[in-house]
């Protein structure tokens, strides 16, 4: 951006940057598009270059921004951490929002300094990033040396508080209560087959009655489990009663469907509890809907042939809701990717005590895509105070307490289940869990302030 000859020029160079970032980091995306066949081979190269080429403007706007401000030296850095930040949280809103591999999520196996989130959230994470990352850059001026050695002062403070955070959490389970999430490692192409449904029921009954080291009181299988649209109906389905622990409950994943002779006909992407005699008693329908994956935007613009999603989009669920589970406190259903929404997780009207988060990251294969989405859904928990229990087809499930801790994990491409106490919520909700963005864009005003003030002492010494 510094040799940049123009605005012009410093936008290409913050487009050219994103758009390396997001060819690398969604890569993955092309996978969903083959892997029931080539049929929609064609918007492979959409989905590699296209995406990243659209969100590549965000990072270019970000070095216009920094540019036309004119600052120079640390004031310029501020500045570049501030537009980063602010065009992330656009990225993340705009158009139903994409807030995916924000630059604050590099820190989430570094928990000393994640604990932050639970203060400033991730776009806060992200703004001290930027600035930390980015200060190196004044080593060739002169007291380049002193901004560098604050920065990562800053940084040490904020890692000593997690530190600290840490050091002072306890382990409390929630009494009475005993997981078991089931990873049922379905091919995609093979999910509703009609051929394979009996034989996918089977295998999620199976591993759900397998014996463990103490008695189940819960279990949980993935995002659309059930190999079969189904409707909301008080009558009991005796398979999954198999699968049931006494005086427990079933959470699972299934595409929902207007009962027949019900009109307009409707799909919904489902979350349904079933108690220990195979009746609904709960249910959730997503929110926050994919893109070409669960709906087609200005469907009636494309070809019938161009249309990723088929001939019928799925529904809007009524909201974020809390969930009443029979046995276990009220939890947070997120399904898929809205997990991956800061401060986008919770029906603060009625706060959960946990979070359940199915899905199904089948469609992306061996790849990236997966740990991406296990890391970004782990920071949900130390921005919002709950434990977050997540249940994927393939991979990667796992228990996260209410710190980010990770207390039990099965890994990509395996079959099988885990055994675990569900964490208790932190006794009093962390401070974004309460306001939001606020602390983030109070630091953000902090460095615009310290910017400007770099800034007019550089001019009066000119």
């Amino acid at each position: 951006m510094d040799g940049a000859a123009g605005s012009a020029g410093a936008f290409l160079a913050g487009w050219w940057f994103g758009f390396g970032y997001f060819v690398l980091g969604l890569y993955w995306i092309a996978n969903a598009l083959i892997v029931d066949g080539w049929t929609f081979a064609w918007a492979v190269p959409f989905a590699v270059a296209g995406l990243p080429a659209v969100l590549g403007l965000f990072t270019g706007a970000a070095l216009w921004l920094v540019w036309r401000t004119r600052w120079q030296g640390a004031a310029r850095v501020l500045a570049l951490a501030l537009a980063w930040t602010a065009l992330e949280w656009l990225r993340g809103h705009v158009l139903t929002g994409f807030p995916w591999n924000l630059i604050g999520y590099a820190w989430a196996d570094w928990l000393w300094v994640a604990e932050a989130a639970s203060v400033i959230g991730a776009y806060g994470l992200s703004l001290i990033t930027v600035a930390v990352a980015a200060m190196p850059a004044l080593l060739a001026r002169p007291r380049g040396r002193v901004a560098v050695m604050i920065a990562l002062a800053g940084l040490f403070l904020i890692a000593g508080a997690g530190w600290l955070r840490l050091e002072g959490a306890g382990e409390a389970d929630v009494a009475g209560v005993r997981l078991r999430l089931v990873q049922g490692n379905v091919p995609q192409h093979l999910k509703f087959v009609p051929e394979q449904q009996a034989a996918t029921l089977a295998r999620y009954v199976e591993l759900s009655m397998r014996p463990g080291d103490a008695p189940i009181t819960h279990v949980i299988w993935p995002e659309t489990a059930l190999p079969y649209p189904v409707v909301r109906d008080p009558r009991p389905i005796p398979i999954l009663g198999q699968a049931l622990p006494r005086g427990g409950a079933l959470i699972t994943g299934a595409i929902r469907v207007t009962p027949p002779g019900l009109q307009p006909w409707q799909v919904w992407n489902g979350l349904l509890v079933f108690d220990e005699e195979g009746r609904q008693v709960a249910g959730y329908d997503k929110v926050h809907l994919v893109p070409f994956g669960e709906y087609q935007p200005l469907r009636r613009l494309f070809p019938a042939s161009w249309t990723l999603v088929g001939e019928v989009d799925f529904s809007t669920g009524a909201g974020l809701e809390r969930l009443l589970i029979p046995g276990a406190p009220p939890a947070g259903a997120l399904i898929c990717y809205e997990a991956i929404f800061p401060g986008q997780v919770v029906n603060e009207g009625a706060r959960p005590a946990w979070l359940v988060n199915l899905t199904n990251d089948a469609w992306y294969g061996r790849s990236t895509g997966p740990y991406q989405h296990f890391a970004i859904a782990r920071m949900r928990t130390i921005e919002e105070g709950l434990p977050l229990v997540r249940v994927a087809n393939t991979g990667i499930s796992g228990v996260v307490d209410a710190y980010g801790r990770v207390r039990a994990r099965l890994g990509l491409d395996r079959e099988g289940v885990i055994d675990s106490p569900l964490p208790g919520a932190l006794a009093t909700a962390p401070l974004y869990a309460r306001w939001g963005d606020t602390m983030c864009v109070l630091l953000g005003l902090g460095m615009l302030l310290a910017g400007a003030g770099i800034e007019r002492r550089r001019g009066t010494k000119k």
